[in-house]
């Protein structure tokens, strides 16, 4: 765990107690601050409290002695309208930060990769880490993919961090400075935290904001808002910026339109490994998780060889397409983390005859712009809040049933499959939803998943 020494003495605010303000409060006690923690949930507080963290309301409290505030980014402070202790803080001129610009003010000489985008962070971040790795690194890799910035360990000048970063988190950094910044695409998702489309994509743009000097963008190019930010990017600021694109060529960048990747970084267009043959890296979305990936690397220094390397030998990802079982004859896949129609389509186009569990709490967008692959749909089972509006845009294009729970849902799935008999068929956890009606997390939701597919009849692991 970092210290924060340069905080010892100081009165320091954390707002939110949930994984990442609970792992501030401890490294800021262990560095010597004074900790003033609050939640407004009581089961939080009493969390901290059996930690032997100071609870203090900061709804009630005279803030000003605080020096700053560490928020939790999943706590409106702006829209859809601010919290009250945010608002409090503000007028006081106290600053609002979040836990990874203390890692990044406690470890400065370390190297920083800064991955974001709507979809394929947590793939691109754990690709970059594990091919960092493969080349000699040392690396801790973190942030809104599951490890708080400062659970991870201290590292020094010749070791990498690689940080997964949400919106929230982007629009809460103060000091940090990354030596990478990585945008894979961005399309309407929380547009009700940034007050609408624009104010998402300043949110990602403003990765950039907080390059180091010599610093490199690496940028998606194939939807309209990330090209918007590449040409910005390259014409109006100077940085160096470094295109990838999985639907066409692009000069002076990398890119994979049949699977192939080729890197045009040096104007030499040289055609470098074959990413239709790694099966943790299936489909056109994963191409660009890929592409993104062997940019951020080679300009980490990592030589192309080491690179090859760690994209053939990346392990995959939990709930990303994730395999668990076949039995027989019917494979079984956790897409727990497909939480929007995007995300969702990256993982229907990679098979045939889905038996497709969806729903949960719903998000923007709903799944209408998926109607184009429903044919590939043989039925759908729907879960959570979102049953109706689904079965909704369903009905007359695809069978469904309402199962109402995950466990119903895998017990139907697996019943039709087996009566229907199609080659290849594929029961998919692909939610298209939040968790939050029905589970904690979408990491407890495929876990979920996992232990049931594991209790069927003739399971075995993939």
């Amino acid at each position: 765990m970092p210290r924060v020494p340069f905080l010892s003495g100081k009165t320091v605010a954390v707002m939110g107690l949930g994984k990442s303000g609970a792992s501030t409060a401890r490294s800021l006690k262990d560095s010597g601050a004074v900790v003033w923690a609050w939640d407004d949930k009581a089961a939080a507080r009493e969390a901290a409290r059996t930690e032997g963290i100071d609870l203090v309301d900061l709804g009630a409290v005279d803030l000003a002695p605080l020096t700053l505030m560490v928020w939790s980014p999943g706590i409106p402070h702006t829209h859809p309208q601010p919290h009250p202790v945010a608002r409090r803080a503000r007028e006081q001129g106290i600053r609002l930060v979040c836990d990874v610009d203390l890692l990044a003010m406690a470890c400065p000489a370390a190297h920083f990769v800064a991955v974001t985008g709507t979809n394929g962070k947590s793939t691109t971040t754990t690709l970059i880490a594990h091919i960092l790795k493969t080349g000699g690194r040392q690396v801790a890799a973190g942030g809104n993919l599951g490890t708080p910035a400062l659970d991870l360990p201290a590292l020094g000048s010749d070791d990498s961090y690689v940080l997964e970063l949400s919106s929230y988190q982007l629009e809460l950094l103060d000091q940090a400075a990354f030596d990478i910044g990585v945008l894979l695409n961005v399309t309407p998702d929380h547009l009700g935290r940034h007050g609408g489309m624009d104010g998402y994509v300043a949110a990602k743009a403003g990765l950039f904001d907080r390059l180091r000097p010599g610093g490199v963008a690496v940028v998606g190019v194939d939807d309209k808002p990330s090209r918007s930010v590449y040409e910005h990017l390259r014409h109006a600021t100077g940085e160096y910026a470094v295109p990838i694109s999985v639907e066409r060529p692009v000069t002076g960048g990398v890119y994979a339109p049949q699977g192939i990747l080729v890197d045009d970084c040096d104007g030499q267009a040289a055609a470098i490994i074959d990413l239709n043959g790694i099966a943790t890296l299936p489909g056109r979305h994963n191409w660009q998780n890929a592409c993104a990936a062997y940019a951020a690397a080679r300009a980490s220094g990592i030589d192309i060889e080491a690179i090859g390397k760690g994209l053939k030998s990346y392990p995959g990802l939990a709930h990303r397409q994730e395999l668990i079982a076949e039995i027989d004859g019917i494979r079984y896949v956790n897409d727990s983390k497909a939480t929007n129609a995007d995300a969702v389509a990256n993982a229907l186009v990679c098979y045939d005859n889905v038996y497709w569990i969806l729903g949960g709490q719903a998000k923007e967008g709903g799944i209408a712009s998926l109607e184009y692959l429903f044919p590939r749909i043989r039925r759908a089972f729907l879960i959570g809040e979102a049953s109706d509006a689904f079965a909704h845009t369903l009905t007359g294009q695809v069978a469904f049933e309402r199962s109402g729970t995950l466990e119903a849902a895998v017990a139907e799935a697996r019943k039709a499959a087996i009566i229907d008999k199609r080659p290849g068929a594929v029961v998919l956890l692909s939610p298209a939803c939040a968790s939050w009606d029905q589970f904690s997390s979408f990491e407890e939701r495929g876990d979920r998943f996992r232990r049931l597919v594991a209790a069927l009849p003739g399971a075995r692991s993939s």
